[in-house]
């Protein structure tokens, strides 16, 4: 695999933004590619770099994209370049701009009952991304969110409402893939915490997810 890739970490300490990116930033190295890490949002805004991406990976929890770096990354997964990543990094970054929100497909509202036992249904075992992978249970957030209806979800989970009666049977996507112009993107609710993805599946399917949103043919043997 001969694909630049730049990983993006930052915003809140809480999500593990250094060890969760150097878990897949390995993984990526070990698949051939070339990696380069980003403590700053400024790569964004550099049009050198971001033409030569194939993928981008980005763990950054909250923060601000400015229009000239939001232009960046905006117009380049619209150009056909990856955006993959998890949790709270792709998720709940960056609240004030919508249109991000629009390309990730989602926004994060809540975690009610914060750390719990839930389980995740596979949805879809004729994708590349899922298939094999058995229904699982994970310790962990899990993710309340708004929702866009155009993405296609892999994976989902159901609310009990032990921690809030309201949300009692409601079915949430925590896995999903969706188009922003010529350019995949995946997210992934799961990953927490680094240790989140001790769990098989879910690191599984967080390297395939990865590896189906790098631009070019898509090759998924993970």
């Amino acid at each position: 695999m001969s694909k630049n890739i730049l990983i993006t970490r930052g915003g809140w300490d809480g999500h593990q933004p250094l060890q969760t990116s150097e878990r897949f930033a390995t993984f990526l190295k070990n698949q051939g590619a070339n990696v380069t890490i980003s403590d700053s949002l400024n790569c964004y805004q550099d049009n050198t770099l971001m033409s030569s991406l194939d993928l981008i990976v980005q763990s950054w929890t909250c923060g601000n994209l400015t229009n000239e770096q939001w232009k960046g990354l905006d117009s380049t997964v619209k150009a056909g370049c990856g955006f993959a990543g998890w949790h709270g990094g792709v998720i709940d970054a960056f609240r004030g701009n919508i249109d991000y929100q629009w390309m990730v497909g989602a926004q994060f509202l809540g975690h009610p009952g914060n750390i719990k036992w839930h389980e995740v249904v596979i949805n879809d075992w004729d994708d590349p991304i899922t298939a094999g992978i058995s229904h699982f249970k994970i310790k962990s957030e899990q993710y309340y969110m708004l929702i866009d209806p155009s993405n296609q979800v892999l994976a989902t989970t159901t609310f009990d409402g032990e921690h809030d009666p309201l949300l009692r049977g409601v079915v949430m996507p925590v896995v999903w893939k969706r188009r922003w112009g010529a350019g995949r993107v995946f997210a992934s609710a799961i990953g927490h915490v680094d240790t989140d993805f001790n769990v098989d599946e879910a690191r599984i399917i967080m390297e395939r997810g990865i590896i189906w949103a790098m631009r070019g043919p898509l090759s998924i043997g993970v």
